[in-house]
This record gives C-alpha cells, sequence and structure tokens, in this order.
C-alpha cells in the first residue's frame, strides 16, 4: 500500500481530533506529582472541570476512561441488591446495566427503540409504580453515541421530581460534556460522569466526575467495596491539589490547556457550533435521500449523526471503502446496529472545512458503494454552514 497524502480524517464519534496546541502541552516534561507545581496545575485543573459541569462542588478526577467513572458512580453511593432503574438508549446504556449486575446490583430497564431518547414520561410511570422506593438510583445516558440521540435531562429531572421519589440521579456524558449544553447544578443531577477524550478533545485516560450533596451523603451509607475509586480518598486529597495516588500529569497538562481553548472560544458559541454542525450533516443526509437514525427532533445530537443504510447495503463496506479511498475513518454501527448504519462525528476540535471535507467523503464514498444518493446533499449542506 502506498502512503495516503494528506491527514487522516478521524470522523469517529470519539476519541476525537487533539489541537496541535494540547499535544504540545502533553509533551511537557514530567513533573513531581507530589510538588508544588503539580498542585498548582491540579487546583487549576478542577476549577476549570467544575465551570464544565456547572457545579460549585468539587469534582473528581480519576487516571481511567469513562467507565471508570460509572463504576465510581454506582459503587460510591450504592450497596449490595440496590435496586436501580436504567433506561435502554443504546449500546452504551446497555453496558451500564450490565456493569452494575456484575457488582450484584439489581437493575430494572425501561426498554427503548434505539431511534430516540429516555422518555420522562416511562421514567416518571415507573417511579410513581415503585410506592416503596425501591430504586436507589435512575441512570441515563445524556449523549448516546451509538445512536446520535441526546436525551432530555431537564425533562428527566422534572419527572423525578413531581414523583416525589428519593432515587439519585445519574448521568453519563462521556460524549457530550464540553460539546453540548449541560448544567449539573441548575438540572439537580446528583452523579455525572464524563471522559477526556470526546468533547474536552485530549486523548483517552482521564475521567471526570461531578457530585451533588445528596450523592456525597449516600456515599456515606454505601456499603459496595470500593479502593482506588473511593471518592472519600480523592476528594480529601483533591482539596489541597493532591491525589491518592499517581495521576495522569501529562494527561492534565493537556487538560489544561483544552480548557483554556474552551474558554477563549466561549462554551456558549462551542455548543452553538455543534448544533450548526449536527444540522448541516443531518442535511446532507435527508438531502442524499438517506435516513437519520434518530427519529425525534428534538433529540438529535450535536456531536455526530448516525446514517440508516439502504436496505441490501452494509455500512461496514461503506466504511472501508471511505478510509481505503479517502483516507478517513467513520463509526461503525455497534451491537444490534453493526453494519446496518454509520456515524459520523462531528465534534471537538473541527472546523466548517473540515466538516465540509468530511461530507464530501461521505458523498464520494456512497456513490462509489453504488448507493444512489442526490449529489446536491453536499450543497445544502455547505448552505447551512454559510448560513452562521
Amino acid at each position: 500500500m502506498t502512503r495516503p497524502s494528506g491527514r487522516h480524517f478521524l470522523q469517529i464519534p470519539g476519541p476525537s481530533n487533539v489541537p496541535d496546541t494540547v499535544l504540545r502541552a502533553i509533551s511537557m516534561p514530567t513533573i513531581d506529582h507530589r510538588g508544588p507545581e503539580f498542585q498548582e496545575l491540579f487546583l487549576h485543573v478542577l476549577e476549570g472541570m467544575a465551570k464544565i459541569f456547572g457545579t460549585r462542588n468539587q469534582v473528581v478526577i480519576y487516571p481511567a476512561t469513562g467507565t471508570g467513572a460509572w463504576e465510581a458512580a454506582l459503587v460510591n453511593t450504592l450497596s449490595p441488591g440496590d435496586e436501580i432503574l436504567c433506561y435502554e438508549t443504546g449500546h452504551f446504556s446497555s453496558l451500564w446495566k450490565s456493569m452494575a449486575e456484575r457488582w450484584g446490583l439489581k437493575p430494572t430497564t425501561i426498554p427503548g427503540d434505539w431511534r430516540t431518547g429516555a422518555d420522562p414520561e416511562k421514567i416518571r410511570a415507573a417511579l410513581e409504580n415503585d410506592s416503596e422506593h425501591r430504586f436507589k438510583a435512575v441512570c441515563v445516558v445524556h449523549n448516546e453515541t451509538s445512536t446520535g440521540v441526546t436525551s432530555r435531562i431537564p425533562e428527566i429531572r422534572r419527572a423525578i421530581d413531581e414523583t416525589g421519589h428519593p432515587a439519585l440521579f445519574m448521568v453519563d456524558t462521556i460524549s457530550s460534556l464540553g460539546s453540548v449544553d449541560y448544567r449539573h447544578d441548575e438540572w439537580r443531577v446528583d452523579v455525572t460522569v464524563s471522559g477526556s477524550q470526546k468533547g474536552l478533545m485530549l486523548p483517552p485516560g482521564l475521567s471526570f466526575t461531578a457530585v451533588s450533596d445528596k450523592a456525597l451523603e449516600a456515599h456515606e451509607r454505601s456499603t459496595l467495596p470500593k479502593s482506588v475509586w473511593n471518592w472519600s480518598e480523592m476528594l480529601a486529597a483533591g482539596r489541597d491539589g493532591r491525589t491518592p495516588y499517581t495521576p495522569n500529569t501529562n494527561i492534565l497538562f493537556g487538560l489544561k490547556e483544552s480548557l483554556r481553548i474552551l474558554d477563549e472560544e466561549g462554551l456558549e458559541n462551542v455548543f452553538a457550533r455543534h448544533r450548526r454542525f449536527g444540522k448541516a450533516t443531518r442535511t446532507a443526509v435527508d438531502t442524499w435521500g438517506l435516513e437519520v437514525l434518530c427519529t425525534n427532533e428534538n433529540e438529535h445530537s450535536p456531536v455526530l449523526t448516525a446514517v440508516v443504510m439502504p436496505d441490501g447495503q452494509d455500512a461496514d463496506e461503506l466504511r472501508a471503502i471511505i478510509l481505503d479511498k479517502f483516507n478517513m475513518s467513520l463509526g461503525a454501527g455497534l451491537s444490534k446496529l453493526a453494519g446496518k448504519v454509520f456515524r459520523i462525528g462531528h465534534l471537538g476540535d473541527l472546523s466548517d472545512l473540515t466538516l465540509a471535507g468530511t461530507l464530501a467523503g461521505v458523498q464520494m464514498g456512497l456513490q462509489l458503494a453504488g448507493v444512489k444518493v442526490d449529489p446536491s446533499g453536499l450543497e445544502a449542506a455547505l448552505d447551512v454552514l454559510r448560513d452562521k
């Protein structure tokens, strides 16, 4: 194989592209993680992440992927045999259910169609039927990366409140934090988990948790075993700008730069840019004559679009053609969507021209794969991008 010219287009929905300045920050010389320079760095990024989450409380930062933060959320707040309520929105919501089962918890799942988000009314009904308050937590994925669907967290919070149910509200923002509007305190979420490799424009390796006072009270009662994930130790050390065990010092340098970039653009502008990218991508898909997987107009993801392949066409074959011909990676369909959808990531360090090039590559790939599409799809997307 000859070397492809130009840069590789990484258009999966995470890990996302890492800005050059972040890469340079990560390449800083390793420092003493028990010294004053690290203390200053860690206090700085803890404060910055609290702003990203929208919380006044101290954030927990682990040297882990988002999966680690989810495990931490469960073991720090729950006890063996506790029942939790999960909503099936896609592949990743199903993974959290499986994790809970392995920890001896008892999840009840509200089934979903993988084309819409968590339904506040179904959650309301499940909690109203739980007069004994068996459910200790309600677990929802904010932005389901496997489907391109964003659940309506404020409406779910309202539904929980109106039932008077005391369950903790836990939300996964691994693919949304830093790209989609999110307000931990204002929306009264109890535990929010996230990861570094998507909207925060970093390599994998850091996970984050925002915790409410109610969740901290549950932590004091929790009896599930916890060592590495123990919030008490993490929070106590963090107040002094330290960690109870070795941190990812160099990725934390990158996080400091990522936070600077997000602050310079302004979070509201970041959110608006992602909404515009999502609209441009869906416009291209609709004009091509293809189908977006998400069917609810109020739940389209700003960070990725899952596209349904026509009957008889294999999404993985299309992805292979696009990778071979145009050096561009697209996201695969996961579990029951394997071969049926491909996912276009449009999040993180992305410009109008990068998205235009991405959609051009998808359109050419569809044509090479023999999928009949309206070639004006790209131009229709460009019209959206021009209309800032």
